[in-house]
């Protein structure tokens, strides 16, 4: 009986342990959530600007990016995802894959696809899961936003031939680089990936690669021309100002190419995607007579076209891996947006929210940051590279960033190193690839950035 009372004790106290720290945990989330409302700092004005910079990125962000930009990736990561084999993804990002296949696939893939940290990560997260090797998506990675033309041709042009040559040649050597050293460090793993991928037998392909091919790359055009952005001021003459005004016919044109690839290529209903075009078209017609801001009206047309490409595809009975194709993009979307959300909100909160010509400093002045990143010294290289990485670009945001930084002092070297970590790596992207490879993975890799892009700014800083 004793030793039974004994026993029964010591269950009692585990068990009221237990439940003690269950209540001390939910004492402690109180007492942190009334002191931040105590203690909360709504006089200082450098608070209150932080917390405007947090919201107008917020804002800009969902009305410049989410619509035009994450869900069209998140369709083309589904495409990879579920019409693209594995034997194909395997045969150039496979672990047994040629390397010099693998990684001029993978270097030169941002010229074509011209996205930023953000919008790079539903693809990356796609081939990975479809067994690309990591030294090859981690190429394809970094290189998506890195070696974007557009962004080359506007640094050469504003802010000197040279730097927009540094660009190219550090962006391109970063991503087979980096890429060979974490797939040398995980060495083990790789090897363990390319034992199994011998053993798997590739099924026979479904439909034709140029099938395929034509529907994957008319949403990357789509993606492409409807993010295409407006010229510099002054450049008013010339092919790409004129080009520029019809960017929304182009981006029609191929967004009827697409119609006739669900037509054809995934066979669904022509009755249902003409109504789903007629659709799209009148949400065209009633956005321009009801919508005044000329940047909010083409959002509602490609929202609409967006939501009634899901519904067909969802409710084709015809061919099961065209419902797989919009699953698959809410998996991307659920994995995605919330971490995003969290990354932004931080860093407008932190580094402040930079567009459109406005600046509204975070927490963290720009003062400060111009200060520390003047001259060529290792600890201004360092700190540009760092800022660049933790901070969020959107595409061809950082020229004029970087143009405002070098009238204040930043030196030419602290300008590359900002230039070659900030447009692949911003604290979004962080939290997403840290759910996809873990955080030793991720660490290396944002390490692996930052010192190379502060070894690269200090070598250009000492020739120019």
């Amino acid at each position: 009986m004793i030793s039974r009372n004994n026993n029964f004790q010591i269950v009692s106290f585990s068990n009221y342990s237990m439940e003690l720290k269950k209540e001390l945990r939910i004492l402690g989330w109180i007492a942190a959530i009334f002191a931040f409302a105590f203690f909360l700092p709504i006089e200082s004005a450098r608070f209150n600007t932080a917390i405007a910079a947090t919201l107008d990125l917020v804002k800009w962000y969902a009305r410049e990016h989410v619509i035009l930009c994450l869900l069209p990736a998140f369709f083309i990561a589904g495409v990879i995802s579920v019409f693209v084999s594995q034997a194909s993804v395997l045969k150039y990002f496979g672990a047994q894959a040629k390397k010099w296949v693998a990684y001029t696939v993978a270097a030169v893939s941002g010229t074509i696809l011209a996205v930023c940290s953000c919008t790079i990560l539903p693809l990356f997260s796609s081939i990975h899961k479809r067994g690309a090797g990591l030294g090859p998506a981690i190429a394809f990675l970094y290189s998506g936003p890195a070696i974007n033309i557009l962004a080359i041709i506007l640094t050469a042009r504003i802010l000197g031939f040279e730097l927009g040559v540094a660009r190219v040649i550090g962006a391109v050597s970063f991503s087979i680089i980096i890429g060979s050293i974490m797939d040398i460090i995980y060495r083990k793993e790789e090897k363990i990936k390319k034992e199994e991928q011998m053993n798997i037998q590739p099924l026979p392909e479904k439909r034709p690669m140029w099938q395929t091919s034509l529907h994957f790359f008319t949403l990357v055009l789509i993606l492409v021309f409807a993010n295409w952005g407006s010229p510099s001021e002054g450049d008013t003459s010339g092919t790409w100002y004129y080009l520029w005004h019809f960017k929304w016919y182009i981006t029609g044109f191929f967004s009827l190419v697409l119609a006739w690839s669900l037509i054809k290529i995934l066979k669904i209903k022509w009755q249902w995607v003409l109504g789903a075009v007629l659709v799209t078209l009148l949400s065209v017609f009633l956005s321009n007579m009801l919508i005044d801001s000329v940047k909010i009206r083409p959002l509602v047309p490609v929202l609409v076209g967006i939501i009634a490409l899901a519904v067909i595809t969802l409710l084709d009975k015809n061919d099961e891996e065209n419902r797989s194709w919009t699953l698959a993009t809410w998996d991307f979307a659920k994995q995605i947006l919330p971490l995003l959300a969290i990354g932004v909100v931080t860093a407008g909160f932190l580094l402040g929210s930079t567009h459109d010509g406005k600046t509204i400093a975070g927490i963290i002045p720009n003062e400060w940051i111009s200060a520390l990143v003047g001259g060529n010294s290792i600890f201004s290289n360092f700190f540009a590279s760092v800022v660049g990485a933790f901070m969020y670009f959107a595409t061809l945001t950082e020229v004029p960033i970087l143009q405002g930084l070098i009238a204040s002092g930043m030196g030419k070297g602290p300008a590359l190193a900002l230039l070659l970590a900030g447009p692949s790596l911003s604290l979004p992207n962080m939290l997403v690839i840290r759910g996809i490879l873990g955080n030793h993975k991720t660490a290396v890799y944002v390490s692996l950035v930052i010192v190379m892009a502060t070894g690269s700014g200090l070598i250009y800083g000492s020739i120019f």
